[in-house]
């Protein structure tokens, strides 16, 4: 009996010395997984990349870039929240991050419980672009043309549900005017689409359309965002144009699992706040227009709650439903 009692312990032992070695394996191991919600290409998809590279770099680990859009980016959060817990897979998201918990409330996760965030990356201010054969030159004489003709205007977003319509449904509610909503899977399609001529305007991420831009293929009427944009010092925002409340700012962040283990947790935000601060990144992110922002753990988490019951506020207002 004795004898018993001891291969017990010992069994015990070895099942929680395994557990300590595990805990205290060295991260990452493997290749890492960054899931981006969003199309090749995109706004979210290029701060993805720049980041990704960085962290492989630190790291001594390839840093993947898998595209899974659609669905407003559902269907990348819905993988990275069943993905195993082990850091090995992380998310790259938008701020619809915040706001699909109220444009899709039955998806088979919760971004709450689930998804735990690392950090915000940046802040990429959005722009309004229209296709210069439009002959609208500036944000009245949209709005005017939109006035004149309710309903027969359009607008293009990267999805249901996305930063890129709520900065849209800002700037439709604060110029009292009747438009329709286009949505497309991300930035290249909808740009496709808006250089065309097949539908009027966009709220792009700066990043995605600043050689579009310069090319004078898409004319920049205003920054979507609160204040001006460092690569496009001289494009007035819509506030300026005298839009009120129709500014929407536009942020890139990380998230994974939520069971992923704290010490995990901890070295990938110390590993991604290196790398955001490494001159390298901010000279890529200076580039894009982009401004690196940086939190805390618990500060990021306050503030995804937040801008959850705010955005939830304005998807009501606006009356934004999945399709």
């Amino acid at each position: 009996m004795r004898r018993s009692w001891m291969w017990v312990v010992a069994v015990v032992a070895c099942i929680a010395h395994g557990e300590a070695l595990a805990q205290s394996q060295p991260w990452p191991t493997k290749r890492v997984t960054v899931v981006v919600p969003f199309t090749a290409g995109s706004a979210t998809d290029i701060m993805a990349r720049t980041v990704a590279q960085r962290l492989s770099e630190q790291l001594g680990q390839p840093f993947i870039v898998e595209n899974r859009p659609g669905a407003g980016g559902t269907i990348g959060m819905t993988a990275v929240a069943r993905a195993e817990p082990d850091g090995h897979t992380i998310l790259v998201h938008s701020s619809s991050y915040t706001i699909t918990p109220t444009t899709y409330p039955n998806t088979q996760y919760d971004t709450v419980r689930d998804l735990t965030g690392i950090t915000p990356l940046a802040l990429l201010p959005q722009v309004l672009v229209i296709s210069p054969d439009k002959n609208l030159k500036t944000v009245p004489d949209l709005v005017k043309a939109a006035k004149a003709k309710p309903g027969a205007m359009n607008y293009a977003s990267a999805g249901v549900g996305t930063a890129t319509q709520l900065n849209a449904e800002r700037f439709r509610m604060g110029a009292g005017i009747e438009v329709v909503h286009v949505p497309f899977k991300g930035t290249p399609e909808a740009l496709t689409e808006i250089i065309a001529g097949r539908v009027d305007y966009y709220f792009c991420p700066v990043n995605a359309v600043l050689p579009l831009i310069a090319g004078k293929q898409l004319l920049a009427l205003a920054m979507g965002s609160t204040k001006r944009s460092l690569a496009l010092p001289d494009v007035a925002t819509t506030l300026e144009a005298g839009i009120a409340n129709s500014d929407y700012n536009f942020w890139v962040g990380m998230a994974v699992p939520s069971k992923t283990p704290r010490d995990v947790i901890n070295r990938l935000h110390a590993e991604t706040a290196k790398a955001i601060e490494s001159a390298e990144v901010r000279a890529s992110m200076a580039k894009l227009g982009a401004e690196p922002m940086l939190m805390k753990l618990e500060e990021f988490d306050s503030y995804i709650r937040n801008e959850i019951k705010t955005n939830a506020a304005l998807v009501k207002a606006a009356g934004i439903t999945a399709q």
